[in-house]
């Protein structure tokens, strides 16, 4: 029995993977350019172009030698101007009390024997032994011991006081401004390690272990899932119809199955010819670019940058 021609064509067609009709677009990547904030010379390089990261893990590093001496210097700082602040809180210390307070208890035993010998001066005068001079000798050696013995009370009471007010609160200002001088340092230090900011794949690496590396000058770029997407254009007359959120499907060689995908931008202002021709039958049409994105993380890994889509609704 022969098989009609006509018949072998709808079979075809029905077999075909070519995806219903829609648009034409690509793959489009933002990138995440990783750069270090702090100069320094490229030492390690833990990733390679292509190779899949996780958040946290470590992407480069740089020389720190001279952060680290500083970092060191800056903590030497900080533990002095805290030592000098906690000081500025206490008295003087026990042994240099002990020794104001032997020197007290001295002064008072010379008060004691200067009060018996004014006393016996007067009764020696009273009978008339002595002259009044030695009484009035006796009487000025015993306000001079009284006046030791008060000058060493009150050294001993500032001795258990703290600094004034004004210097225990310069002390604690030099003690704060010394640890902002270490917390910069100590960040200077974990700047020359960079790590990996979100999951993605590294894109590109510019930079090689012995190169210098400018502050802000990115080492290498990394591309998230979430940064894939689809560029594709729309022709005015279908434009309308879209709206943000709204969901479409992407078509690409090799990807398989359809990836889902949703609407996440579209331009306000149309084009009269896109960027990158597909189809003899979209020149000379006013057309609007549509971006998309896949919903799922493991449907974006397929889409490469440039590679040529089609996306229906």
């Amino acid at each position: 029995m022969r098989t009609s021609p006509l018949l072998i064509l709808a079979l075809l067609a029905g077999c075909s993977d070519k995806p219903p009709q829609g648009w034409t677009g690509y793959a489009e990547a933002e990138l995440v350019y990783i750069a270090p904030p702090v100069a320094g010379r490229l030492t390690h390089l833990a990733v390679r172009s292509g190779q899949a990261v996780a958040a946290g893990q470590a992407l480069f590093e740089l020389d720190a030698t001279p952060e680290l001496a500083a970092d060191a210097e800056a903590r030497a700082r900080a533990q002095s101007a805290q030592a000098q602040a906690q000081d500025a809180d206490k008295g003087r210390r026990i042994p240099e009390l002990a020794v104001t307070q032997a020197q007290l208890d001295q002064a008072r035993a010379a008060e004691r024997l200067a009060n018996i010998d004014l006393t016996r001066q007067q009764e020696l005068l009273a009978k008339g032994f002595v002259a009044q001079a030695r009484v009035d000798d006796a009487a000025t050696v015993l306000a001079q011991a009284r006046a030791r013995v008060m000058e060493l009370d009150a050294a001993l009471q500032v001795g258990r006081l703290p600094a004034r007010d004004d210097e225990r609160d310069a002390a604690r200002a030099l003690a704060q401004a010394a640890e902002s001088g270490r917390a910069q340092t100590a960040w200077r230090v974990e700047q020359k390690r960079q790590s990996a900011p979100m999951p993605a794949r590294v894109q590109d690496v510019f930079l090689r272990p012995g190169e210098w590396v400018g502050a802000g000058q990115p080492v290498l770029a990394l591309l998230p899932p979430a940064n894939r997407k689809a560029r594709f254009y729309v022709p005015q007359s279908a434009v309308g119809g879209l709206k943000l959120d709204a969901a479409v499907n992407l078509h690409c060689d090799g990807c398989g199955a359809a990836i889902p995908a949703r609407i996440s931008f579209i331009a306000a202002g149309p084009e009269y010819t896109p960027p990158v021709i597909y189809s003899n039958q979209q020149r000379d049409k006013l057309v609007f670019l549509v971006e998309a994105r896949p919903v799922k993380a493991e449907d974006a890994e397929k889409l490469h940058p440039g590679q040529p889509l089609d996306v229906t609704q």
